[in-house]
């Protein structure tokens, strides 16, 4: 079996091709976990420049795609390959599926979701056919499909699969010698890593975690942000109350190396997300032992086999969200389990596997004729 992954956000120019993997994981980790599972990958990346090389198995070719000669370009280059399957990262790019399947119509096609929206009701004729040419597309949670299936956007038989997002290469490490590395400390050690924005709620996790504490006197809560426009409202929120005062660290922006750190120092992980295409923090956390504590959103549910790992609660309810905290710190499953449940269910591995799953379902009903020939 040989697919192509096609990423067609443009390169940034002052990136050398072979450091983008590096800049964009995510572009390198779904091609190396299909990879894991003994599938052939070529990665195809739209960029101003043309480069090819080979990073861990994996081919990967730099090539112009935008403009009039765009889709010629890269028929051309699939077909070259020998690709019998094109995996598109991005709903959003369902026009340039479209015109791939115009060129090469014997070629299956599957689209991935990355955080995707369905289009206004206004624009979604045009979308409508250019979503036909996928047979198959791919969310983190069957539930996230459903506004594009309800929007009718998807033809009835388009193949709708339940894969994670991707991966994370983090590993459980050595508890103590974290929380010696980042002085991060409490009973429970409790660690947030994501914006303080409205979409991630930290104010109900305030909440829980003040309430929580009346119970667990020594709980610790950690946290780490990039974008914060919750900020002067988070810090207030803590200054007026006596039992998040002292209690809560604010730690800022951490480089991604020291967030594994974090993780590897934390007993439990919390977030308050409302929604997530995926979860990459919560996928970290797991991979090294911290117990998930997570909003009942379809991606988490998916994430911790709905809810039997760690404890999902319900947006905004603080009383459910201080019953979960208080549960993990006392009977929570221990790092090796929550590890156990990485390894089995959203490894590199656990995902190729569910990814070379998909692309055979797809090829099986393919045309029998083969890509080059049918060129």
């Amino acid at each position: 079996m040989h697919i192509a992954q096609l990423n067609l956000v443009p390169a940034p120019p002052q990136i050398e091709p072979g450091d983008l993997p590096v800049h964009w994981h995510t572009l390198a980790d779904v091609a190396d976990a299909v990879a894991l599972a003994g599938v052939r990958v070529s990665v195809i990346q739209n960029a101003a420049r043309e480069a090819a090389f080979v990073r861990a198995g994996v081919e990967y070719r730099f090539l112009p795609l935008d403009g009039k000669d765009g889709p010629r370009r890269l028929a051309a280059a699939l077909v070259g390959a020998g690709a019998g399957l094109a995996h598109v990262h991005g709903l959003d790019f369902a026009p340039q599926a479209h015109a791939l399947s115009k060129r090469l119509p014997w070629l299956p096609i599957l689209l991935q979701d990355h955080a995707n929206r369905p289009p206004g009701w206004w624009r979604r004729a045009p979308w409508r056919r250019w979503y036909a040419a996928a047979a198959g597309v791919a969310f983190t949670a069957p539930a996230l499909a459903a506004p594009f299936v309800e929007a009718k956007l998807f033809r009835p038989g388009t193949r709708v699969f339940a894969i994670p997002e991707s991966s994370c290469r983090f590993t459980p490490g050595d508890r103590a010698q974290a929380r010696y590395a980042t002085g991060l400390h409490g009973y429970p050690c409790v660690l947030w890593v994501g914006h303080l924005a409205a979409g991630k709620d930290p104010l109900a996790v305030l909440d829980g975690v003040a309430l929580a504490a009346r119970r667990l006197p020594d709980l610790q809560l950690w946290c780490a942000y990039g974008n914060a426009p919750m900020l002067e409202a988070v810090q207030a929120r803590i200054a007026r109350d006596p039992w998040l005062a002292g209690r809560v660290h604010l730690l800022g922006r951490v480089p991604h190396e020291k967030v594994e750190l974090l993780q590897r120092a934390a007993d439990i992980f919390v977030a308050g997300s409302r929604a997530e295409s995926c979860g990459y923090a919560a996928l970290e956390a797991m991979a090294c032992g911290a117990v998930p504590v997570l909003t009942d959103i379809p991606s988490f549910r998916a994430l911790s086999g709905d809810g039997r790992l760690g404890r999902l609660w319900p947006c905004g309810d603080t009383g459910r969200l201080a019953d979960a905290l208080v549960a993990m710190a006392t009977a929570g499953p221990t790092r090796a389990e929550v590890r156990a449940h990485f390894d089995a269910e959203l490894s590199f591995a656990a995902v190729g596997r569910r990814w070379a799953e998909a692309y055979a379902a797809l090829l099986a009903g393919r045309p029998r004729a083969a890509a080059w020939e049918a060129a």
